[in-house]
Formats: structure tokens, sequence, C-alpha cells
């Protein structure tokens, strides 16, 4: 038996054969999706861009040279210079890795948060599900951008307070999730089994009710980066998110608004950089909600 036979065998004779079996398959129908496989490669090439920038760029992000400010793309300087005559292609690779660190913090607090409470939530029901879903719709019913904006107001200008900031502001939404979620399994015959043996509610809620909601958090925070994306920039063109000299993609199209009339390229090229990678996560996200979610038909 070959061994895709055997991760695609009907009857698995174990566990770890089934997870792989499944993970093969929905590979198999990501790799089937053209937009799909363009995001992922995008993210690819995001993730080797931030872990080899020393290597790829070819200047210093920070270093200046007034000699050389505002020169247009060239083959010298690919994507031309700024205001300090700093290398905007070099600035653009060291950028990915503030994205990348950024996004990735911001899923990291936001996603396991939301997923807590809205099982939770789900679970008892009651005083507790009135009480977690009234907190939620209240950060529900105010736009992210002002909301992160109203945070980092509060707690300062700086990227540690902007990612806590848009971390606040985007856990609602899984906390949503994970409760509709909950809703449809929380009285099914495994879960009573459970109580009947004496499983702890931390017990059911850890090792049985928020593995099942795992799917559609990775569907929802898949597509939520590229807003995450967004608002880190849109903080950072406000003078709220990482502070100079970072190169961060929104202070630089921040700083280049300036020029753009005349020296195009200044906000053009990180501009490019935030439409590309929010482009990227946006059709990584449809593709693994068409696999992941049984309701779109992508996972049979």
């Amino acid at each position: 038996m070959s061994t895709r036979d055997w991760l695609l065998d009907d009857s698995p004779a174990t566990l770890t054969q089934a997870n792989l079996g499944r993970a093969w398959r929905m590979m198999a129908a990501l790799m089937r999706n053209p937009l799909a496989l363009a995001g992922l490669l995008i993210i690819l090439l995001l993730l080797v861009t931030a872990l080899f920038a020393p290597w790829i760029a070819p200047e210093s992000p920070v270093g200046q040279n007034l000699q050389n400010r505002l020169l247009p793309p060239s083959a010298e300087h690919w994507m031309g210079t700024d205001e300090l005559g700093r290398d905007i292609f070099s600035r653009v690779v060291y950028g990915s890795r503030i994205t990348l660190m950024i996004v990735a913090l911001v899923a990291v607090i936001s996603a396991p948060l939301g997923l807590i409470i809205g099982a939770v939530a789900g679970y008892f029901g009651g005083w507790v599900d009135r009480i977690l879903m009234g907190l939620t719709d209240v950060f529900l019913s105010l736009p992210k951008l002002i909301l992160a904006l109203a945070f980092v107001a509060a707690l300062g200008p700086g990227i540690e307070n902007a990612i806590i900031a848009i971390a606040i502001t985007a856990w609602p939404a899984y906390a949503r999730i994970a409760r509709a979620e909950t809703l449809t399994f929380r009285n099914a015959e495994y879960i009573q089994a459970v109580r009947l043996v004496g499983g702890s509610h931390s017990r059911i809620i850890f090792r049985h009710v928020l593995p099942l909601c795992t799917s559609s958090m990775i569907v929802r925070v898949t597509l939520d980066m590229a807003g995450i994306i967004l608002t880190a920039a849109g903080l950072g063109f406000l003078g709220l998110g990482a502070q100079p000299p970072l190169p961060e993609w929104g202070a630089m199209i921040s700083r280049g608004r300036t020029f753009i009339l005349d020296q195009w390229w200044v906000a053009t090229m990180p501009g490019f950089a935030i439409i590309l990678v929010s482009l990227g996560f946006c059709f990584l996200g449809d593709g693994l909600r068409d696999v992941l979610d049984p309701k779109q038909g992508g996972e049979k």
C-alpha cells in the first residue's frame, strides 16, 4: 500500500492515521483553489522575507544618507529612497517583521481569549451567557478602529500598546463564533457521558468543547489578519503605532504623503506591501473556509 492510499484509507486503524488523512485531504482541497494557493504563497513570502530580512535588504533600514534623498526607483534602489536617503526596499523588507509580529501577537492574544469567553458563555448559558455576551455586544457595537484609537490614546503611543489595543477590539467576534458553535453540541450525548463519569466543567470545556471550535476559529483568524494589518497601519499612519525610526508600513505612508505628488514612490511602495499581504490573508482565509467549513461544501 502506498503512502497516499494509507492516508486516504476509508477505515483508518489509528487516530494518527485518521488525523493525517484528514490533513492530506484538506491540503489537497486547498491546492485545488488557485486563489488560496496564491494567498499561501504570499504568506510564505512574507515569512521568508521577515526571517531573512538582514540578508535580503541591501542596506540598513534606519541608516540615513541625505545625498541620496528622494531618489526614484532604480537598479541601485529598487523602490527609491525617502526624504532622509533611506532605502525604501530595505525598510519595506524589515517592515515585514513588524507586520508579522503584530498579526501574530494579536491573534495569540485575541483568539484564545474570545474562544474561551464564547465557549464558557455557550456552555453554561443563563446569567453567565447574558453577562458575557452583553459585554461582547458592547465591544461589537463600536467600530474597531475608533475603539483601538481610544485604547491607544489611553495607553500611549507605541507598538506594544497598539498590539494590546487591537487585540482588545478583535476578541468579541471570536467569542460570538465560539458561543454559536458551543450551543450546537453542549447537550450532545458524549458531553453528557463525560459529565456522568465525573468530568468537571473546566475539563469538558477545554478538552471537548474548545477543540470543536478550532476549525471555525482558524478561518476567522486568517480572514481577520487583513483587518489587523490595516488597523495597525492606520494607527501607525496617525503616529500612535510603531514610532520612528522603526520601518512600520503605516508610518512610512504617513511620512511619504508629503511627497505624494512629486515623489510618489515614498508612500506608494509600503502601500503596495500592505495591499499585497492583506490580499494574501484574504485569499488564504477564503480557501480555508471552503476546506474547513462543511456548510461551505469544502470538506466532505
